[in-house]
């Protein structure tokens, strides 16, 4: 995640230098285009050959596309680069949240998804703060290098772990396990989870896209500040909220973030000094905190465990789609100007809305409780009836 992330604070100015500082959310829809692409190939081979070596594949084209940043001079070139960049993305966190659904108690996804998240958002946070300083004290170059040089780490610790995958399921690979029929990429079963990560995920296009910008509007010299004031507070509420979807269910734990994100969105609309803009990256934080795992921990309940993959690659590609379809509105509503920071995030505000509407609608409609118990012990629904078409 540091590695993905060192190099997004300088994303919206490698494009300006390019000629294309008004396509901005070109940098990533480019990016989710492939990373969306690849979740249903990395789901069902992280299936098949294994966890580890589909994690592995992300890991070596992550870091050699990093090396290569440096050395493009056109936007064809620096958009086709973001291609390859997203399936890197797409492919890594596909066996990773696996793996780690594989390893989690069934009554305890909810906490141990938290912590997975805790270094998520560090490796999140971490990456965008120290962009500005490697540039600052390494050169521009060395950005890229240090960002390669994560990557390579992470894949020297990715060793000593264990893959998770029976091995009565192992098999070795071949192109024909390329060939994706529907079931596939689409795991029903988890559509759920995957509506309100798409339309939060709507938001954080919204915010990757211009965050940057106001930062530079208000006078702030570190374009990553807001993430990591975002990360701060998204780590504090993890280690207080990390429970809290195993107790009260997954659905009202949504709508709780949900309700958080909506603020969050409106004040960044509003934001029109250092304070507010902070406070902002604070709230949002909360929100991300509470519902990044309670969505993963859902995915993992209402998911086939002999389709985990499937089911995690489902809902990251409705993170990507998420992404793609807010980054594509900002280009709409947002044009490089202060003006037009308000009704962009009020857009992402209505998304977000939309996330609480649906959940409160599925819970009065679905009474049951959610499906905190392992799949494993739970009679699978026929995907004929109305709930799982739902």
């Amino acid at each position: 995640m540091t590695s993905f992330n060192l190099l997004i604070p300088e994303l919206n100015t490698m494009m300006e230098r390019l000629g294309a500082g008004d396509k901005k959310g070109l940098v990533f829809i480019f990016f989710s285009i492939t990373a969306a692409i690849s979740r249903p190939i990395s789901g069902k081979l992280s299936d098949t050959i294994g966890r580890k070596k589909v994690m592995y594949i992300g890991i070596l084209i992550g870091a050699i596309t990093c090396i290569l940043y440096p050395y493009i001079e056109s936007i064809l070139l620096f958009l086709l680069l973001r291609l390859a960049h997203g399936f890197s993305a797409g492919v890594h966190p596909t066996g990773a949240t696996a793996m780690v659904t594989d390893l989690l108690p069934p009554n305890k996804r909810g906490q141990g998804m938290g912590i997975w998240g805790v270094f998520v958002s560090v490796g999140f946070g971490f990456g965008q703060m120290i962009s500005a300083v490697v540039i600052n004290h390494l050169g521009y170059n060395a950005l890229f290098i240090v960002a390669s040089s994560f990557a390579v780490v992470s894949g020297i610790l990715l060793i000593k772990v264990r893959e998770t995958l029976p091995a009565q399921q192992l098999v070795r690979f071949s192109p024909g396990l390329l060939k994706l029929q529907w079931n596939d990429i689409i795991e029903p079963s988890v559509r759920p989870s995957a509506v309100v990560m798409f339309l939060s995920a709507t938001c954080s296009g919204y915010v990757f896209v211009i965050t940057p910008d106001i930062s530079g509007y208000l006078g702030l010299d570190n374009k990553g500040i807001f993430f990591g004031f975002y990360t701060m507070s998204t780590l504090v509420v993890r280690l207080f909220t990390a429970s809290l979807s195993d107790i009260i269910g997954r659905r009202k734990t949504l709508i709780i973030a949900m309700s958080l994100l909506c603020c969050a969105m409106i004040m960044v609309a509003l934001s029109n000094s250092v304070f507010m803009f902070l406070s902002a990256a604070l709230v949002y934080g909360v929100a991300s905190g509470i519902s990044s795992p309670t969505l993963m921990a859902w995915m993992a309940d209402l998911s086939n465990p002999q389709r985990r993959g499937v089911g995690s690659g489902t809902l990251f590609i409705a993170l990507e789609c998420g992404f793609m379809f807010g980054a594509g509105l900002s280009i709409l509503t947002y044009d490089s100007s202060t003006s037009s920071v308000f009704g962009s995030f009020l857009t992402a505000s209505l998304c977000a809305g939309l996330s609480i509407a649906y959940l409160i609608w599925h819970l009065s409609t679905f009474r049951s409780p959610d499906l905190q118990q392992s799949p494993d012990v739970v009679p699978v629904i026929s995907r004929n009836t109305k709930q799982e078409r739902e």
